[in-house]
């Protein structure tokens, strides 16, 4: 990070107080750091305090005649290579998802293009909310960079997530921004979501995946630094940034868009594709009292499978198995059946589909890696280090 310039924004909350540490270390890789406090976050920090760790003058309010005079909020926010926001509160992300411009803080977010990486830290209630999680995906979806907070005891006695992140993981975040892109050149190729198998004009076969793990997938890679191709069953999920979308609803469009994609270096077959498919009645089925109507079902195709034995296989082929028992027995076969080099697998009977929470086992031709309880964008993020790592040969 040496010759880096950072604005740092630090919110208001308990966690302020690692900002200051968070200011020593980035000084200490040789980083320039520009300081912002917000109103709240003076609460818990002082100006003199950010300043004198710093060694620059804290910015404080978007009234300051002085450094306004000549458009200081906007100068501010393109003097930096990146900009953090530490800690991240859920009153700042909503306004930042929302495109508010009502202090300092929010207005330089707002007017910057430079790089955005937050750093969330707040009660586990507020963050598991669903609406800081659609602000979350949000600005994911705009680009910016939002950490996974740290499990434990909160400072109100709750435990879960949402505590800040330690000072060394946000370093290492930071210096992701500005390091190599270990996948820049390759083209991954990343199914998510459903399939929806169509009865008739209002019906469907299909099942509870929310798509939220395959698109976390298609960010981190992109992230990395590949050309994605997101195949998205119908899912209501905000693009990630980078990421070239394509939209299907059945199987078999899935199929043929995966075809399309390739050819590819990575694929990641993540979509729980419905195995079978109807005849679908051309209009509404109505009840009559006599049962049932008769539903003759086809077997889909096998997507992973078609992609691990394509004469276009990408080099890496990397499946998703959802099981409900024996796990490891039934995802260490199917990596043998589809050609797959890898598997992730989970048990779906844990409550895995719609949460943001998952729990994962890697199996390779090595066995399995038990992954332990996770969020899935920390999965997203460790499995996409890993393939960096396949291609780089290192272990």
């Amino acid at each position: 990070m040496l010759g880096k310039t950072i604005l740092l924004i630090v919110g208001g909350g308990i966690a302020a107080f690692k900002a200051l540490e968070l200011v020593r270390e980035l000084r200490r890789a040789g980083a320039r750091v520009l300081p912002v406090l917000t109103e709240n976050g003076a609460r818990f920090v002082t100006p003199l305090s950010l300043s004198a760790l710093a060694g620059e003058k804290v910015r404080t309010s978007l009234w300051d005649l002085e450094d306004e005079a000549s458009m200081g909020h906007i100068q501010l926010s393109r003097a930096a290579d990146l900009i953090v926001l530490c800690p991240a509160t859920a009153d700042l992300m909503a306004r930042a998802a929302t495109g508010q411009a009502n202090d300092l803080a929010a207005t330089l977010l707002l007017a910057t293009d430079k790089p955005v990486l937050m750093v969330p830290a707040m009660n586990v209630r507020m963050w598991l909310h669903p609406a800081a999680q659609r602000n979350i995906e949000r600005l994911r979806g705009d680009g910016v960079t939002v950490m996974t907070p740290d499990d434990g005891e909160m400072a109100c006695g709750e435990y879960g997530p949402g505590r800040l992140p330690e000072v060394p993981a946000i370093m290492a975040a930071i210096a992701a921004q500005f390091g190599p892109k270990p996948l820049a050149g390759r083209h991954a190729l990343v199914t998510a979501g459903p399939t929806h198998e169509p009865i008739d004009p209002v019906r469907f076969i299909g099942n509870h995946s929310s798509g939220k793990q395959g698109f976390a997938i298609a960010a981190a890679l992109a992230a990395a630094g590949a050309r994605v191709t997101l195949v998205a069953g119908p899912v209501h999920l905000a693009t990630p940034a980078g990421v070239t979308r394509i939209d299907v609803m059945t199987a078999r469009q899935m199929q043929a868009a995966c075809e399309a994609a390739l050819p590819a270096d990575i694929a990641v077959m993540v979509a729980a594709v419905a195995d079978w498919r109807a005849e679908a009645a051309p209009a509404k089925l109505k009840k009559d009292g006599s049962g049932p109507p008769p539903l003759s079902l086809t077997e889909n195709p096998d997507i992973l499978a078609g992609i691990g034995h394509h004469a276009r296989r990408p080099a890496l082929v990397v499946g998703f198995a959802a099981e409900t028992g024996d796990l490891i027995a039934h995802a260490s076969a199917k990596r043998l059946k589809k050609g797959a080099d890898w598997i992730v697998a989970n048990d779906v009977s844990e409550g895995v589909f719609g949460s943001d929470h998952t729990h994962v086992q890697l199996i390779t031709a090595a066995g399995p890696e038990d992954w332990g309880p996770t969020p899935k964008q920390a999965v997203a993020e460790r499995l996409a280090g890993r393939i960096a790592r396949h291609f780089d040969g290192t272990p």
